[in-house]
């Protein structure tokens, strides 16, 4: 029997086994280090960005540091500085550095060296305005940006009838629309200081200004609402022709008799005024009259003894008469023969102001030497805008 021999393993047969695992080690070496490569880069890059942070909070912290405090009152705010130098001195540099805004650009600063009054001071004399005794504070006021401004009345009504289901339907009247343009006029102050109060860093001077100029104004507009005749200045309610309510048409203003020439009567020519006015413009409706007046007709009475005058409960409330508040206006005219010297209606409705919000101060050191002249324009319109919506009272015996 012969022996078969198993041969046995050849050197030759792990080579490859070893091949592979030198190269599988060679690879996961290489990962190793690849691995090792990316932290190290993500490492550098967040401490970069550490540092880059830590400066901006820095530098961020020594700006917010550097930066005044903003206040809504800030005495020292730029256009406060700007126009309290212009006035003082005449410097207009800062003015013109100024940012304003381009639509007060585009109506109030012109080449001749008007400049806008700054916003705090302006309001100031708006404020006095509207708190002065005038048909302002009763009256439409409206802000335009043109040369006038219009107002559309629809004074008729749409007429109607009754119609059967099979009936043909009849043509009705239309409503009448007028057309009424308020145009606006300027109106101008020249108030003046020495120079030498106008040196004096403790002097207001934008306080001073403002209270001089608002005076001043108040004065013309509350006499041309009233009296004024549209001739360079707003024309006043009383200068339209007056005649009897009875027989009123547009264009007019209605009145009501005393009876008694240069005299109230009783008093019951106030009532018939008050119910001359339509029902609709009657809710909101106030008297206006001057101080002389008053005094005339809250002495009246009725048949009981009681005051037909009525002084208001609370502070800045209006007096009453006959449940209606009273507008104080010094320039209605006194109690006289044939005078007009009350006035109700609906003044909201009656009568518009229309004017330009913004307001020019000029410099002039020279035309009065030593003082400083300080030349203010301002454009202001008003005309009445619905004639059935005021009546006056004329005491008159017809």
């Amino acid at each position: 029997m012969t022996q078969t021999e198993t041969p046995g393993p050849v050197s030759g047969d792990s080579a490859p086994a070893r091949q592979v695992k030198a190269a599988l080690s060679g690879l996961v070496n290489d990962i190793k280090g690849l691995n090792a490569e990316i932290d190290a880069r993500i490492q550098q890059q967040e401490e970069r960005l550490t540092m880059l942070d830590r400066k901006f909070h820095r530098a961020t912290a020594v700006a917010a540091a550097a930066r005044p405090a903003l206040a809504a009152s800030d005495p020292e705010a730029p256009h406060q500085k700007a126009f309290s130098a212009y006035l003082r001195t005449g410097n207009d540099d800062g003015l013109r550095g100024l940012e304003l805004e381009g639509k007060a650009l585009s109506s109030a600063v012109a080449g001749d060296g008007g400049y806008l009054v700054d916003p705090q001071t302006a309001e100031n004399i708006r404020s006095v305005l509207t708190s002065s005794a005038s048909i302002r504070s009763i009256a439409h006021v409206v802000a335009v940006e043109s040369t006038s401004f219009d107002v559309l009345v629809d004074r008729g009504e749409i007429g109607t009838g009754w119609a059967s289901e099979t009936g043909q339907a009849t043509e009705t009247d239309t409503p009448v629309i007028e057309r009424i343009s308020i145009p606006l006029h300027e109106l101008s102050a020249l108030p003046k200081a020495s120079q030498r109060l106008l040196d004096d860093s403790a002097f207001d001077i934008e306080g001073w200004l403002a209270e001089r100029i608002a005076a001043k104004f108040a004065r013309a507009e509350a006499d041309a609402f009233i009296n004024g005749n549209g001739d360079e200045k707003p024309t006043g309610f009383r200068t339209y022709p007056q005649v009897d309510n009875a027989v009123w048409s547009w264009g007019s203003i209605g009145y009501v008799a005393t009876g008694v020439d240069g005299g109230i009567g009783s008093g019951e020519a106030i009532i018939d005024l008050v119910y001359s006015l339509g029902a609709v413009y009657r809710a909101n409706g106030t008297f206006v009259m001057n101080s002389k007046t008053a005094g005339a007709v809250r002495k009246l009475k009725d048949n009981d003894g009681r005051f037909l005058w009525s002084d208001g409960l609370s502070a800045g409330e209006p007096a009453r008469l006959l449940g209606y508040p009273v507008l104080i206006a010094e320039d209605m005219p006194d109690i006289a023969s044939g005078a007009d010297a009350i006035a109700f209606g609906d003044f909201s409705a009656g009568y518009t102001v229309a004017e330009r919000p913004d307001l020019r101060v000029l410099r002039d050191p020279f035309s009065a030497k030593p003082h400083v002249l300080f030349y203010a324009t301002k454009r202001v319109g008003g005309d009445v805008s619905d004639f059935a919506a005021i009546k006056v009272l004329k005491f008159a015996v017809s």
